[in-house]
């Protein structure tokens, strides 16, 4: 198999880009970033570019094999007001719109984009298993997920391979929902949110990084897949692994569903929702995770 060499990441500087960055790195690979500001890694090339003023350094993706568009505003940063919605879905589709331009114009040797996409396209779904093939929700967080996916497929005219990962909640002692979750543990008033019930789609950070080196790696690949590990569990389920990894008791009384809808507004829909996912077809392809179970990611994490 013929190593695609050299990779252009969007969003890299994020908790994730930089696992990622670090793991292609190991393998050989040759990665820059596209950034709104200069780099601070001195073994990947930086490029500047501003979504919100159309602006881009064409320089971008000269040699360039394989686009990895991780790039977003994080939608659990702020309040949704209309306007940080709005931001939310431009920075991602708006992003790939502005690469796309550049393929276009530019002579270039790009032949594969990998995109995130979000697990928030199927949202508050109760007890059904999402498969691929599941209809998006209506509202915001699956429509903003149906926008970027179908930025993202608009490279398809340009006759490169589209392969798209819709993210589940990335578990990373740093960074991410993890922290939050687990502070309140740490604290001893930490319990589980609303009924308790609603199901939480998980993946290590590791097995992120990893399906991300499988797409780079299998030119085969493509079309959506769904990134979550294949063992989900209701946030009751996670509240209580993530006490007894840390040694800590709970007891606090479960947070009411109408305090969150109070603090977070729409946004509560990220953890009073349910989304159970399936993540069969990613396995089918020949990925194998290294952390199925949760309890072995929690040791991971915090062992």
């Amino acid at each position: 198999m013929t190593k695609t060499m050299n990779i252009l990441i969007t969003g890299g500087s994020g908790g994730l880009g930089g696992h990622l960055s670090r793991l292609l790195l190991a393998k050989g690979y040759t990665i820059s970033f596209l950034s709104r500001k200069p780099g601070k890694n001195k073994d990947v090339k930086t490029y500047l570019w501003d979504v919100a003023k159309g602006t881009i350094d064409e320089h971008c993706i000269d040699g360039v094999d394989t686009i990895i568009h991780l790039a977003g505003a994080g939608i659990a940063d702020k309040r949704w007001t209309d306007e940080r919605k709005k931001l939310i879905t431009e920075s991602r589709t708006k992003s790939i719109g502005l690469i796309y331009d550049l393929i276009r114009n530019r002579a270039n040797k790009v032949t594969s984009v990998i995109s995130a996409s979000g697990i928030g396209y199927y949202s508050d779904r109760g007890d059904d298993l999402m498969t691929e093939d599941s209809p998006p929700a209506g509202d915001f967080l699956g429509q903003c997920c149906v926008e970027w996916e179908a930025a993202v497929d608009e490279g398809e005219k340009l006759g490169l391979r589209i392969l798209k990962f819709r993210t589940g909640v990335v578990l990373d002692k740093d960074a991410g929902a993890l922290p939050v979750q687990a502070l309140p543990v740490k604290l001893f008033v930490g319990s589980p949110i609303g009924s308790g019930k609603q199901w939480i789609p998980w993946i290590h950070w590791q097995d992120v990084a990893d399906t991300y080196l499988f797409g780079v790696e299998h030119p085969t690949l493509k079309g959506v897949y769904n990134m979550v590990a294949p063992n989900p569990v209701t946030n009751e389920e996670m509240t209580q692994a993530i006490a007894k990894q840390l040694h800590k008791p709970l007891w606090a009384p479960k947070v009411p569903t109408f305090v969150l809808k109070l603090l977070l507004g729409e946004m509560s829909t990220l953890v009073l929702g349910s989304t159970k996912a399936s993540a069969q077809k990613i396995m089918d392809a020949g990925f194998s995770f290294k952390y199925a179970e949760l309890a072995a990611a929690l040791k991971e994490i915090y062992g």
